[in-house]
């Protein structure tokens, strides 16, 4: 990982890049602390303000509501992993081997905090994704803030790792709707060991991302593998 990254993301969820001011910054990462401790729903720009020793008049110059802070939060935490995934698999040229690596990566995002964004504690926001992410699309206004421009990350994302998919059997016909499940589950099936246990068979251990990951793993392997591909 280089010393160094910078993830701006050029997005309608803002009124004012927080990463352009110390303020800003600080409102993104105590507003990652504050969303852990409390949850989305009790969490106030409010209380985010006290916590900042700011005002909410201060917050609402940077972000609209909760909501498009949430929006933000996830959006950077998406394109950190895209990041991630492109530096680690770009030396890599067997197609299998490079899926498994962004396998690796989708699964073990939150375990360790990355030095190169000193304001963020990445393994504080994967948590709030693994619990609260699905918030930011599951809204009426989904189609309208999709328009806008609000999920290139993810999409992205999920295009990146399709394409890897393809790079394996060219011939498998849903790369997009395999990954973006794959996505999904690498975050559901931890929110299910720790909070839904009967719902999966993954176990809320100390490291239940390795057993995730070798699930994603037999999912994608055994559904690529089951379309035959015959090169020419």
């Amino acid at each position: 990982m280089a010393t160094s990254i910078h993830i701006s993301l050029d997005h309608k969820c803002y009124l004012r890049e927080p990463e352009s001011t110390e303020l800003g910054k600080r409102i993104i990462s105590e507003s990652i602390r504050l969303i852990d401790a409390l949850g989305f729903e009790h969490f106030t720009f409010k209380k985010l303000g006290a916590e900042i020793g700011s005002t909410e008049a201060s917050i609402y110059r940077y972000f609209e509501n909760k909501h498009k802070l949430l929006v933000y939060l996830v959006s950077w935490y998406w394109a950190w992993v895209d990041y991630t995934v492109t530096f680690q698999t770009h030396n890599i040229a067997d197609p299998r081997e490079r899926l498994c690596r962004a396998l690796e990566v989708l699964t073990k995002a939150g375990q360790d905090d990355d030095p190169s964004v000193a304001y963020i504690d990445e393994r504080i926001l994967y948590r709030i994704v693994v619990a609260e992410s699905s918030k930011v699309y599951h809204t009426k206004e989904v189609d309208a803030e999709n328009k806008e421009g609000y999920f290139l990350e993810i999409k992205r994302l999920c295009h990146r790792l399709a394409e890897m998919v393809l790079a394996v059997n060219p011939a498998y016909p849903y790369p997009h709707a395999l990954i973006s499940t794959a996505m999904e589950a690498a975050h559901q099936q931890l929110y299910f060991a720790k909070h839904l246990p009967s719902l999966t068979e993954i176990k809320d251990t100390q490291h239940p991302e390795e057993e995730t990951k070798d699930f994603l793993k037999h999912l994608l392997f055994s559904a690529i593998d089951s379309i035959q591909y015959k090169s020419k």
